[in-house]
C-alpha cells in the first residue's frame, strides 16, 4: 500500500516558521508532481505549492515569497519550509500527488490517482 504521510505541524506565533514534511511509502516505483494544499474552516482547499519531478514549482499568490517547497533526491519526500507566518495561514496541509506508480505483490504496476495525506493541523496565533 502507498501512503503520504505529512508531519510538522503545530502552533506557531505570527511572524514565525514552521517546516513541513511529506513521505511517500510503500513500493513506490515513481512519483510525478507532489504538492501542498490547505484548507481552512468553512473555506475551500486550496493551493500552496506543487513541485513537478523536473523540478518546476508553482505557489499559490498567498504564500509567495514566504514559503519554499522542495523534494528530496529520491523525488519521495516533500519539504514545505513556511516563513513570516500570518494568523490566515491557520489551516490543515494536506500533500497530495497527481500520480504514484507503484508495485502491488499480487496486481504487478499499479497507479494511484490524485493521492492525498491525512492533513497536519498549522495554527498561527496573532
Amino acid at each position: 500500500q502507498v501512503q503520504l504521510v505529512e508531519s510538522g505541524g503545530g502552533l506557531v506565533q505570527a511572524g514565525g516558521s514552521l517546516r513541513l514534511s511529506c513521505a511517500a511509502s510503500g513500493s513506490i516505483l515513481s512519483i510525478n508532481t507532489m504538492g501542498w494544499y490547505r484548507q481552512a474552516p468553512g473555506k475551500q482547499r486550496e493551493l500552496v505549492a506543487t513541485e513537478t519531478s523536473g523540478g518546476t514549482i508553482n505557489y499559490g499568490d498567498s504564500v509567495k515569497g514566504r514559503f519554499t517547497m522542495s523534494r528530496d533526491s529520491t523525488k519521495k519526500m516533500a519539504l514545505l519550509q513556511m516563513n513570516g507566518l500570518k494568523p490566515e495561514d491557520t489551516a490543515v496541509y494536506y500533500c497530495n500527488t497527481d500520480t504514484i506508480l507503484f508495485n502491488d505483490p499480487q496486481l504487478g504496476v499499479r497507479k494511484a490517482v490524485n493521492y492525498w495525506g491525512q492533513g497536519t493541523q498549522v495554527t498561527v496565533s496573532s
